[in-house]
């Protein structure tokens, strides 16, 4: 599916002079990406507690998440492909199983972390970008033949059982925003009501800046720069999900590390989509979602994950919008050349 997740954590604290004194800015380097915390008008104490926390808690994360770095996910994924039963589960990883379930079933199977296998056949399950030409195209069928999905798993007691071998857990297209959602709930716990975690454009923003919203850009999918601007209200956040980062190149042909779990072939045709929801890891399961659904059906699967705000553009630039969104999207200065909005997403 979409960005590789939880490589080795640095931890820098980083405090700029030029900035104004209210305003204090922490950096993490997690999930492959530098994650940004900024607080606004916070009590140092407070503000040095939440980030440890938060520290401790992506640390844990990074452990325990992993799908191709030892640790607890991986011995998970060893005995489904030995075919044991009663699997032990971490208290997190069964939240990560029940929440992608429910996921899983609303999105029509689009967006299934059960595809790991597929992942690692295509070469997406690495730090490095793959080489060579793409898989075997029998390969690739006789995974889509056993057709892993997130209803092939269920929890009992804490004991994890599964009815596919095949099924490979890889949590890459949603714990992002788990992890932001996590590090939102720290800030909060210790008082802190104004701030934003951005990990690589991925972002969650609570209260305002100074009594003013808190403006973010969306990256331009076909180049440098900015696509466009937006104003977060409250409690939103903003995830995209694109194919222009991460890719398998051959022979000048690029293969999307967005898979389509139904063809087990990268997704063509949409370069990105972003997506506003209140919580970061319903936003970040359903961008991949919806690069998957593509033109025709994107207005369905939002539909059902309980998505009211989307952005799509397509190879050609073109956008892609619902009206709601429409009225929150503030393009650069050069505005595409062709915009496309479409049916409403509230009933």
């Amino acid at each position: 599916m979409k960005k590789r997740i939880l490589t080795p954590l640095l931890l820098l604290l980083l405090v700029a002079c030029s900035r104004p004194p209210q305003s204090e800015t922490v950096e993490l380097y997690v999930f492959g990406t530098l994650v940004t915390i900024t607080v606004w008008d916070a009590e140092p104490a407070a503000r040095e507690a939440a980030v440890t926390e938060i520290n401790q808690t992506f640390q844990r994360m990074h452990h325990e998440w992993h799908a191709w770095k030892p640790g607890p996910l991986v011995e998970i994924n060893l005995a489904i492909a030995r075919g044991e039963q009663a699997i032990a589960l971490p208290p997190s990883i069964a939240s990560l199983i029940s929440r992608s379930q429910q996921l899983y079933r609303q999105s029509e199977g689009l967006f299934n972390p059960a595809i790991g296998g597929l992942l690692g056949l295509w070469g997406f399950q690495g730090d490095g970008r793959p080489n060579g030409p793409p898989p075997d195209r029998e390969a690739i069928a006789r995974w889509v033949s056993a057709a892993p999905g997130m209803d092939d798993l269920s929890i009992n007691d804490g004991l994890l059982r599964c009815a596919n071998p095949k099924v490979q857990l890889d949590f890459g297209a949603f714990a992002k925003g788990v992890a932001v959602d996590h590090a939102i709930d720290i800030l909060r716990a210790h008082g802190i009501d104004n701030a934003i975690v951005n990990g690589g454009g991925d972002l969650r923003a609570i209260g305002s800046k100074g009594g003013a919203p808190w403006r973010v850009g969306i990256r331009h999918p076909q180049g440098e720069g900015v696509l466009a601007a937006l104003e977060i209200k409250g409690d939103e956040s903003v995830f995209t999900s694109g194919n222009y980062e991460r890719y398998r190149e051959h022979e000048g042909v690029r293969y999307a590390h967005i898979l389509d779990p139904r063809s087990g072939l990268p997704v063509e045709g949409i370069t990105s989509v972003t997506v506003l929801h209140e919580n970061g890891g319903i936003a970040d399961a359903a961008a991949t979602a919806l690069v998957v659904a593509g033109v025709e059906d994107w207005h369905r699967i939002a539909r059902q994950m309980g998505i009211h705000y989307v952005m799509l553009v397509d190879e050609a630039g073109t956008v892609y919008m619902n009206p709601a969104m429409q009225q929150r999207i503030e393009f650069a200065a050069e505005a595409p050349a062709t915009i496309v909005i479409s049916t409403p997403l509230k009933p």
